[in-house]
């Protein structure tokens, strides 16, 4: 099992690096690539069962989308092959159509998800989060500077239950199309949703997935989702 960590010394804000620590305690047997922005992705030369994308800059998004755009074929054909994406953060956005600038610009992003990301810039967006995926809980935050529209119902990753989702009032977050995985949320967002963590573990063909720390994981999170089912202020 090969698993490629996309660009980790700037795709790491909020904690992000995490989530593939973690899952590399899971996973002791997988290969874990961890490529720099420097090199070209393995993935475009090699068969790999899962990319990983944290959040990045706004700065460190374009120059992401400068060396990527001339691979969109290749990322299409992976993602159509059932290869796992998971994006966290504003990662996710460099699938859609564009991404606009507060000053009106639009920087051409892949097109492989047609939906389009519009930068808030000054304003921050802070929000608790709690959601469905199929009959999977979800939990985080959000903290970001852009929203994502135009998102179909079938291009939508978790169904809203409180807190931001795409934007502000959306019934989504995030997107989806076959293993492609993409959320606004952090957290790290696998430490926060111990039951998604075993559900991309399937998708690698692990049977009877186990959890590093699984009892202390599984605890956290029960707290955490009857937390967030109760009136604490969710917006800061």
């Amino acid at each position: 099992m090969k698993i490629e960590v996309l660009y980790p010394e700037i795709c790491c804000l909020f904690g992000d690096k995490a989530n593939m620590r973690y899952f590399e305690m899971c996973l002791p047997e997988a290969e874990f690539i961890k490529t720099p922005v420097s090199e070209m992705p393995r993935f475009l030369t090699e068969d790999v069962d899962m990319v990983y994308f944290g959040s990045c800059s706004e700065s460190n998004q374009e120059k992401i989308l400068s060396r990527l755009k001339d691979h969109k074929a290749r990322i299409e054909e992976l993602i159509e092959k059932g290869v796992i994406f998971l994006m966290t953060g504003n990662a996710f956005e460099i699938m859609g159509n564009y991404i606009e600038k507060p000053d009106g610009e639009k920087i051409e992003a892949l097109g492989i998800v047609d939906f389009y990301a519009k930068r808030t810039i000054p304003k921050r967006n802070n929000s608790l989060f709690i959601g469905k995926f199929g009959e999977t809980e979800i939990v985080g935050y959000t903290s970001r500077f852009s929203h994502s529209y135009d998102i179909k119902e079938e291009d939508a990753f978790i169904n809203v239950t409180k807190g931001y989702g795409s934007f502000i009032d959306a019934k989504t977050e995030g997107i989806r199309k076959n293993n492609l995985y993409g959320t606004y949320l952090l957290g790290p967002f696998l430490i926060q949703n111990p039951l998604f963590t075993k559900y991309i573990m399937g998708k690698l063909g692990v049977e009877n997935p186990q959890l590093a720390f699984e009892k202390e994981i599984m605890k956290a999170y029960d707290v955490r989702v009857k937390e967030f089912k109760t009136d604490i202020e969710f917006i800061g």
